[in-house]
């Protein structure tokens, strides 16, 4: 139920007011999910759903920037979604360009790409590498943005990449085998150097991971909303954030 705006920003302070710093997750992952059903709802182009979504996020980041949350993850294009038609994924790529180009005018994000940039356009490639690169003038807050991006993929290709170093140091394949451990693979995740994600939010009232973050999300905290992500409000997170701050986090106790 929508609420009238005096009530909304009297809900929205109290909810800010319940919110304890040292309870705000370090790291969120977000799953920007329902674009299109968004577009359909006004009889719109799928491409105004894919434009509404891009608006959400630099809106989403400046809210996170607010509360202290120092990383976010966005799941943007999955591999998976490199199936849609050629129309809408040509669509779809100019809109990521641009978004990536107004997140570079942001002095306070850091940017970092996940995913294989070889499913990609090159221009857009080009211009996630450039990002990458970038360093900003303050970062308040570190963005991994998950373009091409597949879960059973970043795996194997830790995996992989974990196989190449051991053969360029000369390392036995045998002991390789025999030592493996957890932290040799995280180590050549495409978030390496970084938190788990604390908190995983998926928008569009789907429950599934559909292949984001499998190994860094082992012990995150998982919140389905029902809100499509271009209709996803500021409360909306907030509400995400208190039902996170209430919970009791186990480590496979």
């Amino acid at each position: 139920m929508e609420l009238p705006g005096f009530l909304y920003g009297f809900y929205e302070r109290k909810l800010l007011r319940s919110l304890e710093q040292d309870k705000i997750p370090r790291h969120i992952g977000v799953m920007v999910d329902g674009n299109r059903r968004w577009a359909r709802q006004f009889n719109a182009p799928t491409s105004e759903g894919h434009q509404a979504g891009a608006d959400k996020i630099h809106e989403f980041l400046g809210w996170c920037q607010e509360l202290g949350v120092k990383v976010v993850t966005l799941y943007m294009l999955s591999t998976d979604n490199m199936n849609r038609s050629g129309e809408e994924l040509e669509l779809l790529m100019g809109i990521i360009a641009n978004t990536l180009d107004r997140l570079d005018e942001d002095a306070d994000i850091s940017v970092h790409a996940m995913g294989a940039p070889e499913l990609l356009p090159d221009y857009l490639a080009e211009r996630l590498n450039k990002l990458t690169a970038r360093t900003p003038v303050r970062e308040k807050v570190h963005v991994n943005v998950a373009v091409g991006y597949g879960g059973r993929r970043e795996i194997v290709d830790a995996v992989r990449e974990l196989l190449h170093d051991a053969v360029a140091h000369g390392r036995d394949m045998s002991a390789v085998a025999d030592e493996l451990s957890v932290d040799d693979i995280s180590r050549f995740l495409y978030t390496r150097g970084q938190p788990d994600p604390d908190l995983v939010i998926r928008t569009s009232g789907e429950q599934r991971l559909s292949g984001f973050l499998m190994w860094q999300s082992a012990y995150s905290e998982f919140y389905f909303c029902e809100a499509l992500w271009p209709a996803f409000r500021k409360i909306d997170f907030l509400r995400a954030l208190r039902d996170y701050a209430g919970r009791q986090r186990r480590y496979g106790t």
